[in-house]
């Protein structure tokens, strides 16, 4: 046994499991045919493992929604509010992902955050004093038995207790110490069964030891592994770790008795300082993460093979990628329009599984290896970038000044509501509208030829001006014009700009059903024409209203695309800023008052150790999104949006991008945000979000004048906008109709309350 990787994409070849499991919610499918597809999914993923020659195969890796709430599932970690709704197992299991709506019965969905520095989305356990945790679920010993049963050498996979503990969310005065010894008996319970079936490995998710690690935080995973480990029984126990390294607790992790330990040497370079210093115990097996799990490009295996050479461990050593390779496309040989030169640089999935055989036949001096690695070194001696010497010029001239704004915000804050005047908590939406079937076909007729670009860009301003009607109808105070242009809001403005290169099948899941198809970047980056302009200078002159412009922000764009490996962050950053400045400028230029620059991933590449936070990524990230708006008037308002993440502990370098408004997600998180804003006091105004759009529920207009009246009795009523939390692309228009008629009239509500006499709000 010599090789093996953390995880598998699950959604299919061809997105199979996306198709079926929205079947399945409109009661296309049935439950029975779901599964059939899973399981066929699964075995196709089994075999594509196999027949690379990786060893060593995850189960247990694939899931529905998340494989959080699949563990939480596992261990019965279900609030009672699920467990009432008396569904099917597999239904109970949604309603927690997105939420429940049956005419008055209705639950919400549990919170969604981002997986550490990734744009996969996790669903956030629950726990309460209701909780009792033990092991109730069959799924990940059924696939086991799938598995088995087809001759697969498996490795079961499951989220540990300590990331487990660490990512969720604790209520009713409960904390992670109360459910310790509950977590022991339910893992050792896994490894009991896992044993009865004679799976030789267990793999044990713990990303969550890259994060700084207290006394308490150390205190709280010995005493979990010190109590699993006691009871073992046949099957063999790895810790695997990802998305960093383990500095404050390797020597913990190294004296228990774990038989492996896997270590991410990707982007956890400082894992190889640890074992030059320390070493590794010869009585442990080292799965070592050398072949990159989030990023597309070759591994350059003279470099790898270099690297493993000089580890210092005396055991065995099974090669690994660095992480679940949940984050990168299927495969490459879809990519049949790819220029040859770009392509040939390309690892996805299926690729990286070869990658990691032929490295392991080269690292055991196997003769076949030979061959692999003069084709891989001949490869590297040939890769050319476009470069574009304007785009350098202007960088290097950049000064201090062209990152600041003036006046300040306050000042520009009195400018812009006597420019606009708009009422009390105005109400607006994000960005995007429903993106209906017949959106998606002109789209497609354009692709194919079936239409002219004259006849796509009609169809699109009916589109535009049936929506603003809409807005209007609805009673929004700053309207949007719907992006029925935008296939993504990442991929959009990369098939705009210089640089960038696109896929044809190149899905990486996102959350639950949602995937993208992230650009790459090949070349220097700029812009050669204006992008957004023509569809907003179009709806501003179909409405009497303020149209708001929408862009995507420099960090996002980069943190949702794959980046080049010879440049670094700051510098493709920067380009894609100057970029977006050139687009805004003409925004304002065509009289576009209020422009919207989205970050949703601000926070999504923020290091997971707070002390290289600022070195390594606010020093380059924040100066990048000033950067595009720091020459327009103070009578323009710059908006910008976040999502599904923990902003907590930025909220000064949130507040440090200069913009005028942010709108962020809030209602599945209960507003812990608000309380955060105020103790930093927060200067920027806000729009929290009412509305989860990630969920089919459609919020009543009580439950959201609850919400507004939450906000006005913490922030100044002068500061808030009312928003949903996201763009409304993956909802359908009655969703999204309904629930901006519940918002608007809310928010009217609440502004005449707060006008009559006497009022108590």
């Amino acid at each position: 046994m010599t090789t093996t990787i953390i995880g598998f994409p699950r959604i299919g070849h061809h997105r199979e499991l996306k198709f079926a499991t929205e079947h399945y919610w409109k009661n296309k499918i049935n439950q029975e045919e779901l599964q059939q597809t899973a399981y066929q999914i699964r075995q196709n993923h089994w075999q594509a493992q196999q027949d690379a020659g990786i060893d060593l195969i995850p189960v247990g890796d694939f899931s529905f929604f998340d494989g959080v709430l699949d563990t939480a599932n596992l261990l019965n970690i279900v609030p009672a509010r699920y467990k009432a709704l008396n569904l099917s197992e597999l239904d109970e299991y949604f309603a927690q992902a997105r939420g429940y709506q049956n005419g008055s019965e209705t639950v919400k969905a549990l919170p969604m955050k981002k997986w550490f520095n990734t744009n996969y989305h996790y669903i956030v356990p629950e726990f309460s004093k209701d909780i009792n945790v033990k092991l109730v679920g069959n799924k990940l010993f059924n696939e086991i038995n799938e598995a088995l049963a087809l001759g697969i050498n498996a490795k079961a996979v499951i989220i540990g207790p300590y990331t487990l503990l660490k990512l969720s969310r604790f209520i009713d005065g409960t904390k992670p110490r109360d459910f310790v010894d509950q977590l022991i008996t339910a893992y050792q319970q896994v490894l009991a069964r896992l044993s009865e079936k004679n799976v030789k490995w267990l793999q044990i998710d713990e990303p969550a030891l890259s994060f700084d690690v207290t006394a308490a935080e150390k205190s709280l995973f010995d005493d979990l592994y010190d109590g699993i480990l006691a009871k073992k029984h046949t099957t063999k126990v790895l810790l695997q770790n990802y998305f960093g390294d383990i500095r404050d607790i390797y020597n913990d992790v190294v004296s228990k008795d774990f038989d492996g330990i896997g270590l991410d040497f990707v982007e956890g370079k400082y894992n190889n300082h640890l074992l030059q210093d320390n070493g590794f115990p010869a009585d442990k097996v080292l799965f070592a993460g050398v072949v990159n799990g989030k990023n597309i490009w070759r591994n350059h295996y003279e470099n790898t093979i270099n690297f493993l050479n000089q580890l210092n461990t005396k055991g065995d050593v099974v090669l690994s990628s660095s992480t679940s390779l949940l984050h990168v496309p299927y495969t490459a040989e879809d990519e049949t329009k790819l220029p040859s030169d770009v392509k040939q640089h390309l690892a996805f999935a299926i690729q990286k599984l070869a990658e990691i055989k032929e490295l392991d036949t080269i690292y055991r001096d196997e003769a076949a290896g030979q061959d692999a690695l003069v084709k891989n070194n001949d490869l590297f001696k040939n890769i050319k970038h476009p470069s574009n010497p304007t785009v350098h010029q202007r960088i290097d001239s950049l000064t201090d000044s062209d990152y600041t704004r003036l006046p300040k915000r306050s000042d520009r804050e009195k400018i812009q509501k006597k420019e606009f005047n708009l009422p009390l908590l105005p109400t607006t939406t994000i960005g995007s509208f429903p993106q209906t079937k017949d959106v998606r076909q002109n789209r497609s007729k354009l692709r194919k030829g079936e239409i002219t670009r004259e006849q796509y860009d009609k169809f699109n301003e009916d589109k535009i001006v049936r929506i603003l009607r809409k807005q209007e109808e609805i009673g929004l105070d700053v309207p949007v014009h719907g992006e029925y242009e935008r296939n993504d809001m990442v991929e959009y403005f990369g098939e705009k700009l210089d640089g960038f290169v696109f896929t044809q099948n190149g899905w990486v899941q996102s959350y639950g059903t949602r995937g993208v198809k992230p650009p790459i970047i090949w070349g220097d980056i700029s812009r050669t024409a204006p992008i957004t302009v023509a569809a907003s200078v179009f709806a501003k002159n179909h409405t009497d209203k303020l149209i708001k412009g929408m862009l995507t922000g420099p960090v996002t764009i980069f943190n949702w695309s794959f980046p080049r490996e010879d440049v670094s962050a700051k510098e493709s950053v920067t380009q894609i800023a100057l970029a977006l400045q050139d687009e805004v400028l003409d925004l304002e230029k065509h009289d576009i008052k209020i422009i919207q620059i989205d970050e949703p991933a601000l926070r999504e590449n923020l290091p997971l150790r707070k002390s290289n936070w600022d070195s390594e990524y606010l020093d380059w990230a924040v100066p990048a999104f000033r950067l595009v708006h720091s020459k327009v008037q103070p009578s323009t308002q710059i908006h910008t949006h976040m999502c599904y993440s923990e902003f907590g502990d930025i909220i000064k370098a949130i507040d440090a991008l200069d913009a005028d408004v942010i709108s962020f997600e809030a209602s599945r998180a209960d507003f812990t945000l608000i309380d955060q804003l105020v103790a930093a006091n927060f200067q920027t105004e806000v729009g929290p979000g009412v509305y989860d759009i990630h969920s089919p529920r459609i919020p009543s207009e009580q439950e959201v004048e609850d919400l507004i009246k939450q906000l006005i009795h913490k922030l100044p009523i002068d500061k808030i906008w009312i928003n949903p939390d996201c763009g409304l692309k993956t909802r359908t228009e009655k969703e999204s109709f309904e629930s901006l008629q519940n918002i608007v009239d809310a928010t009217k509500k609440v502004r005449s309350e707060i006008n009559e006499p006497n009022s108590v709000i």
